[in-house]
């Protein structure tokens, strides 16, 4: 049983996005589909441990998810007489939707980026709809009780359904104005692929894949938005180390210890174009993370890599974004630059931030920049403090593995 399980919750995590996109298309409500498909869901959990998990699996929920909703549908309408509802189980017509790309999970994220939703609610309902997040996980994401993130669900879905807003890709005159939150949550998908925020994994290849072709699709749809180029340019660069990110029995591996010579330079070489394309008639938040995986990306090697580059672009980034995360990463980037207690008193200046207080962030950055320093008694310390905080079991065995050196440093063994 517990082998199906495990199966089942990575069949989760991989198809409950698109399956909730295709059915709430053919639905036309997002509710009804959400409920539906986490129906499938449930239904796979009974019947896959006896029958064996289908050759296709996301195909099975989703025919499972769209059945359960139609089935609903139809018995609402025949308690309630709703015409509108019955008239939803004959076959989709596309005729309506004007969009100029057709394509669910796009249009999933232009629902969820309407300007009538708030920006914590947009990112909480990608976080949800598109990525398959837990209400638990998203919690944890945005630091803040699990109650409190339902509540802002509920009411998000809510007021998609009241208002009516459409599932689609708006027409092209309303793109502009809506193009920076959808940017925003698409480069979300990918960095909950590329570092996921819980679960056995800290990769989510499926999610990194999704934000690539959202975002070369948002760039033939805007081929004009010069940050629309760029946020293609960081997502790219950043994948290209993707498959160094995990060794062979899937450890997490650091930057600094990855085999650059394995790294997808086709990507490379294509996000750099995307920058250098971006960098000539823009500017913008997209444009400055791009150009530090750009350093990291061109760097021969470790040793190599444009520290004084990587700072600045971080400083160029402040000027769009007051995230503590912004600030806790150029910290590190200072340590390289101008040694490692520059940059503990830089990450000093971000530490007490009420956004991290939860998080195990600041106290493995801590750790790793006291590590360098060759403070090892303190790095143990704060090793400690991370691992008690940290969700995501890749990144907890790391910690545990960085304890354990610096413990042997500060105890070594006797000859």
């Amino acid at each position: 049983m517990v082998g199906p399980a495990v199966s089942i919750d990575g069949i989760y995590r991989a198809e409950f996005g698109r399956a909730l996109a295709t059915v709430a298309r053919l639905v036309g409500d997002i509710g009804l589909a959400e409920d539906a498909v986490q129906e499938a869901f449930t239904d796979a959990l009974r019947s896959w441990p006896d029958r064996g998990v289908p050759a296709n699996p996301g195909a099975w929920i989703t025919t499972a998810a769209r059945n359960r909703a139609l089935d609903r549908l139809r018995r609402e309408s025949a308690r309630n007489g709703k015409e509108q509802d019955a008239f939803l189980l004959t076959a989709p017509s596309e005729e309506a939707d004007m969009s100029a790309v057709s394509d669910d999970q796009l249009r999933m994220i232009f629902t969820c980026c309407h300007p009538a939703l708030s920006q914590e609610s947009q990112v909480a309902l990608t976080l949800r709809l598109v990525c398959g997040l837990r209400t638990s996980e998203i919690a944890r994401a945005f630091l803040q009780p699990e109650h409190t993130v339902a509540q802002r669900l509920t009411r998000a879905k809510a007021k998609i359904r009241q208002a009516g807003i459409p599932l689609r890709v708006p027409p092209a005159p309303l793109l502009p104005e809506r193009m920076p939150a959808v940017l925003a949550c698409v480069y979300l998908v990918f960095t909950e692929g590329y570092f996921a925020t819980a679960g056995p994994t800290a990769v989510r290849d499926e999610l990194c894949d999704e934000a690539i072709r959202l975002g070369k699709l948002l760039c033939g749809l805007l081929p004009d938005d010069s940050e629309a180029r760029a946020l293609l340019a960081l997502i790219l660069l950043n994948d290209s180390r993707r498959a160094q990110r995990r060794s062979a029995e899937g450890e997490l591996v650091p930057i600094e210890d990855q085999d650059r010579t394995a790294w997808n330079r086709p990507q490379i070489e294509a996000g750099l174009r995307c920058l250098i394309s971006a960098a000539a008639d823009g500017t913008g938040p997209y444009l400055a993370q791009a150009r530090i995986a750009g350093a990291h990306a061109i760097a021969a090697g470790w040793e190599q890599t444009d520290w004084a580059a990587i700072v600045s672009a971080y400083d160029e980034l402040f000027e769009y974004s007051d995230s503590p995360m912004v600030a806790v990463n150029r910290a590190i980037a200072v340590g390289f630059l101008r040694g490692f207690d520059a940059g503990l008193a830089a990450l000093d200046e971000v530490a007490d931030h009420p956004r991290l207080a939860a998080s195990h962030l600041v106290p493995a950055t801590r750790a790793d920049l006291l590590r360098r320093a060759g403070r090892y008694v303190e790095s143990a310390t704060n090793y400690r403090t991370a691992l008690e905080r940290t969700p995501n079991e890749q990144v907890h065995r790391f910690l545990s593995r960085r304890l354990a050196e610096v413990e042997r440093a500060v105890s070594p063994r006797p000859l």
